[in-house]
């Protein structure tokens, strides 16, 4: 393979949740990353469903309570762990806005499978992360996901139909169950041509190298044959 002239695929499977913080971080220096790579590399992009709280009630949960209930943080823990989070979006150009709760985020899933399928899943993923994480939305509300499935381009009737269907709800399941057995307890979990796991909300610097480093071994062990 000439690494000036013929293409590289790049497939990028990218498990994590809406209500994940560091999923926001790590898919911005994702793509910051990406950007730095070689202009012969076709990436293929997958959003894959992982739900941290996947017994949450529907009407969500005040998320200081819930972080507390979770993780036995203190007041002082989730004070620096939110200033944290701020600083680390901050340097790939996130900004956090206030979060007062946490909600269920299995229909977003679900709206997401089919934007994959509509080949708007990347540009839904991003809306919806800027409308829980920037703009504090409630993303299990089947109105705020219409509205923001209709801001990226996609039809607002199906869209609308699909949430209140039960529709590609054994498909977003299927998926998750498939990364959970596979190891996944954890995300952002970004997996390279399925056999490379970097975990995290990784720096960009660290995503760009591991990335690069793949390329090159794809490049160089097609023209050692």
């Amino acid at each position: 393979m000439n690494a000036a002239t013929d293409r590289v695929p790049l497939r990028i499977d990218f498990v994590s949740d809406i209500v994940c913080p560091w999923c926001a971080i790590g898919l911005a220096a994702l793509e910051q990353a990406l950007a730095r790579l070689p202009d012969n590399v076709d990436v293929e992009f997958h959003g894959r469903p992982f739900e941290l709280n996947p017994q949450m009630a529907p009407e969500g949960e005040d998320i200081a309570e819930h972080l507390t209930r979770k993780y036995g943080m203190s007041p002082e823990q989730l004070t620096a762990a939110r200033a944290n989070i701020q600083s680390r979006g901050t340097e790939v150009g996130f900004t956090f806005g206030d979060r007062l709760r946490t909600w269920n985020t299995f229909d977003a899933h679900r709206l997401l499978h089919w934007a994959g399928i509509a080949g708007r899943q990347l540009d839904l993923k991003r809306a919806l992360l800027q409308a829980y994480h920037g703009d504090g939305e409630n993303v299990s509300d089947h109105a705020t996901l219409v509205r923001i499935a209709a801001g990226v381009g996609m039809d607002v009737e199906r869209a609308a139909a699909l949430l209140a269907s039960g529709e590609y709800a054994d498909e977003v399941r299927a998926e998750e169950q498939f990364f959970i057995r596979s190891g996944i307890n954890s995300v952002p979990a970004i997996i390279i041509d399925q056999q490379h796991l970097i975990s995290g909300g990784q720096p960009v610097e660290v995503f760009e190298r591991a990335l690069g480093e793949i390329v090159a071994g794809k490049v160089g062990g097609a023209g050692a044959e």
